[in-house]
């Protein structure tokens, strides 16, 4: 199958560096990063930037259902955005316009990669300080927004991923004097469109849509400087999700609380991260149109990391993971013990998404160590071994039941639980600090018993990932 190629994308790359090139003597003399706002010489109140990144990925030995062989994919993603700030009150816009290149017939792509001009945030909003008590603020917006929210594992703003969570409604936050932070909302999740594989392969524009049918809400509380300086969160995060036009769903019905308790990583000292979250409800076992049994959901996941920074050259810092989400354990129960990561991203514990996207926050239970470096200010990488087993041998495995429902799974349970060994590693620089960064990294994941055995797994042998990528701010 031919690989499309549009050389829009190449375009707009060569037009954004050679806007970005005569000022980069500059920044490179004067260790400060130009702005868009200040080339335009935009009035204080004014804020305008964004940035654009291009990413090349490969990998070899395909590992969801049916698929194989090998897939590239060139992605390429611009944000762009403009906020007035007119104490107390500010409003602003930003448009996100997600691409790809490359991709063939056999390409897991979707709407995590694709997602041409699209407005994500449109907003209006109000500042206010000294409202309950002296020192506190609160801020208050409404419109089309993005969130990231505490570990930022069941609610992020995505920064791998090519596309953008997204959400129109409410948001409330506020910050009071003594590290107290309490923050509310009530949204209705984007749904991204196109979805169907023709319209996304031309990377066709759609306006992203929202419904009553899915409303996602929460309530966050943190706690700095509690005893010995460690800092605690508690969350509540409802979810109610019906089927809509063109868009089948798992009929969630879910309530998420958790916990989280952690201290700040410093030279020559441990640190350690405690969450974890129980999630009940009602929700289905599929997506499918003709799957219209709700079955009582009863889930939890875990997230334990202790680690130490050593007071040495290049800051090595040395953590030990464990992660548990809860998979389904019997088919034909009445139950479903999957965990969903909400609206979560997978990058920070799991690997790198994209055409890889091997491994998500859920049906995994997985210890792991990493090493992380930082030779210079502008500098750092780390490496990271990960063993994987599924917390249920009858249910998927996660990343292939979100790309290729029903996903790889073997309900009886003969496949076994291990799935295999990954290993990560990522290194990356500010070559041009605040303007330019580039980055290199990939995965290579050994396939364990279920990966090789399993009822429609890949005849091929282990799976390696690699990308390269850069990003320029302005």
């Amino acid at each position: 199958m031919t690989s499309k190629l549009n050389l829009t994308g190449w375009w707009r790359l060569a037009a954004t560096a050679g806007l970005v090139l005569p000022f980069t003597g500059v920044a490179l003399a004067n260790e400060t990063p130009w702005r868009l706002h200040e080339v335009l010489s935009a009035p204080d109140w004014l804020e305008i930037g964004g940035s654009y990144r291009v990413r090349y990925e490969h990998l070899d030995g395909a590992f969801r259902a049916g698929a194989s062989g090998s897939d590239q994919l060139l992605v390429e993603r611009l944000f762009f955005g403009v906020q007035a700030n007119l104490d107390p009150v500010y409003t602003g816009f930003e448009i996100q316009d997600s691409r790809s290149q490359l991709d063939d017939a056999g390409t897991p792509i979707g709407t995590d990669d694709i997602n041409a001009v699209e407005v994500i945030r449109a907003y209006v909003g109000l500042k206010q300080a000294d409202v309950f008590a002296s020192g506190d603020e609160i801020d208050v917006s409404a419109g089309r927004i993005t969130m990231d929210i505490g570990s930022r594992r069941l609610v992020a703003r995505n920064r791998y991923r090519n596309t953008t969570n997204a959400f129109t409604g409410i948001r409330a936050i506020w910050q009071g004097s003594h590290g107290t932070q309490a923050q509310a909302f009530y949204t209705l999740p984007l749904d991204r469109r196109p979805r169907t594989r023709d319209r996304l392969d031309d990377n066709d524009i759609a306006n992203d849509v929202e419904s009553f049918k899915v409303r996602f809400w929460g309530v966050d509380l943190v706690q700095e400087n509690l005893l010995g300086g460690l800092t605690g969160e508690g969350y509540v995060f409802g979810l109610n999700e019906n089927d809509r036009s063109g868009f089948p769903t798992t009929n969630r019905r879910l309530l998420t609380s958790g916990l989280r308790l952690f201290s700040a990583p410093a030279r020559g000292a441990w640190d350690f991260e405690i969450e974890s979250a129980l999630q009940v409800g009602e929700s289905r076992s599929t997506a499918d149109p003709t799957d219209t049994r709700d079955l009582d959901h009863r889930a939890g996941s875990v997230h334990v990391e202790i680690a130490r920074t050593l007071d040495v050259p290049w800051s090595p810092r040395l953590i030990l993971e464990y992660d548990f989400a809860s998979g389904d354990d019997d088919p034909n129960d009445g139950e479903n013990n999957r965990f969903s990561f909400l609206f979560g991203v997978p990058r920070g514990d799991f690997g790198p998404t994209g055409i890889y996207t091997a491994l998500a926050r859920s049906n995994i239970n997985s210890p792991a160590a990493r090493i992380q470096i930082k030779p210079s200010s502008n500098v750092d990488g780390f490496v990271r071994y990960r063993a994987v087993w599924l917390a249920s041998n009858r249910d998927a495995l996660p990343s292939a039941d979100l790309r290729a429902p029903p996903g790889l799974r073997d309900p009886s349970g003969m496949s076994g639980s291990f799935a295999g060994h990954q290993i990560e590693a990522r290194v990356r620089a500010d070559l041009i600090p605040g303007n330019f960064r580039l980055e290199v990294g990939g995965a290579y994941l050994v396939k364990g018993e279920f990966l090789k055995t399993a009822p429609n797994a890949p005849r091929d042998g282990d799976t390696a990932y690699f990308y390269t990528q850069g990003t320029l701010s302005f």
